[in-house]
């Protein structure tokens, strides 16, 4: 593996506490007490930090309510629907309640949304394959195929890994067609970064993300400062986010 994806998983609150236990651990044993404490405490409050309901809500949220939410027949017509591969939190509905494959949406079925409201003739499905089997984008466009879209009105993106590749390897393909007037689908969360990338390469684009996904039902006080495993473990996809625009902005792909 990689070493971005070690340093991907290192970040991951859970992980970053351990690893730094595990080097005060070190320091204690050389007797440097004070700097084995000063680490401990950073990892633990990072921990703290983002098991917290109400990080999420206000980092979280931040990103997600960058772009808004509208219902598909509310959104304005473009020349093709560019759905993007990937998924957030498992697609659930609501980062804070237990996984239920009945009521989520993923990206693809925000797509479909979009098609069935006439919003654009075409579906652009981008991903590569992960595993190195079949390709988000196959298995999207299969999807699409299930659901009576004709294959002349779905295009294949297959090679992108990465949201820098989603938007280069997506722009080549719409641009060679004409297209330049997009409706762009991921996540919430996602979209201010794909929505930066996109920008890059000149596309003319509309965001239509999915719904946001961190609400949590209960807002009391209490609630949102109550520490939860669930609420540390869906801030993974945050604090990629956060560390994702870093990247970009650094290598200036936004």
């Amino acid at each position: 593996m990689s070493l971005a994806h070690y340093l991907a998983q290192l970040i991951i609150p859970i992980n970053l506490m351990a690893a730094l236990f595990l080097f005060a651990t070190l320091m204690l044993i050389i007797k440097r007490r004070k700097l084995a404490l000063t680490i401990a405490l950073i990892g633990f409050s990072w921990a703290l930090f983002w098991s917290l309901p109400i990080a999420s809500m206000w980092l979280g949220g931040h990103l997600e309510n960058q772009y808004g939410y509208k219902n598909a027949e509310q959104m304005p017509t473009a020349d093709a629907i560019v759905v993007l591969g990937g998924h957030t939190a498992n697609n659930r509905t609501n980062w804070f309640e237990s996984l239920d494959d009945a009521p989520t949406r993923t990206r693809i079925q925000r797509g479909l949304e979009l098609y069935e409201a006439k919003r654009a003739p075409l579906i652009v499905v981008s991903g590569a394959a992960l595993d190195r089997g079949t390709s988000e984008a196959q298995l999207m466009a299969r999807y699409l195929r299930q659901q009576n879209v004709a294959d002349d009105d779905i295009l294949l993106e297959e090679h992108s890994f990465t949201t820098k590749e989603n938007a280069l390897f997506s722009a080549d393909l719409l641009q060679s067609k004409n297209i330049e007037r997009i409706l762009l689908v991921t996540s919430a969360l996602h979209m201010p970064r794909s929505m930066a990338a996109f920008e890059k390469e000149g596309l003319e684009l509309i965001a239509a993300p999915v719904a946001p996904q961190i609400t949590p039902l209960d807002t009391s006080w209490r609630s949102l400062w109550q520490p939860s495993m669930r609420a540390m473990n869906a801030s993974r996809s945050i604090i990629k986010e956060y560390a994702g625009l870093l990247v970009y902005w650094v290598r200036r792909w936004i």
